[in-house]
């Protein structure tokens, strides 16, 4: 069973700068050190992951993620002093929000039908 949990969206203006995803990709490309290696290990294809960090690349004064040329070994992919910045900001919202809302979190739970697994198991 998939684990809940807070999904933060940092939203200025039109866009998305940053959600889960994004940060994911991020957090993905620091331990892989590649876009498409990030992508496969998110059930992402190398197209998405590339979108995504064109946009994340845009929304910022300056690049979350850099790439190098492509060959035959590949070129390979980094965040960057900045991108590595964001994500620990993001992730400490993130944090900091699921601590502040823990106990109606808790309530609200609480509030939910019984899924359907344990209604069976229940009959």
């Amino acid at each position: 069973m998939a684990k809940d949990r807070l999904r933060l969206r940092i939203i200025f203006g039109a866009g998305t700068p940053l959600g889960p995803g994004k940060a994911d990709l991020l957090a993905a490309i620091a331990r892989t050190g590649s876009i498409s290696a990030a992508g496969r290990e998110l059930g992402m294809s190398y197209r998405r992951a590339w979108i995504l960090v064109q946009q994340m690349n845009r929304a910022f004064r300056g690049k979350l993620v850099t790439t190098g040329v492509g060959g035959r070994r590949g070129g390979g992919a980094r965040i960057t002093a900045l991108g590595a910045d964001v994500l620990k900001r993001y992730r400490a919202m993130e944090r900091r929000a699921a601590e502040s809302i823990a106990r109606d979190r808790r309530a609200f739970a609480r509030l939910l039908a019984p899924s359907r697994a344990r209604r069976r198991a229940s009959d």
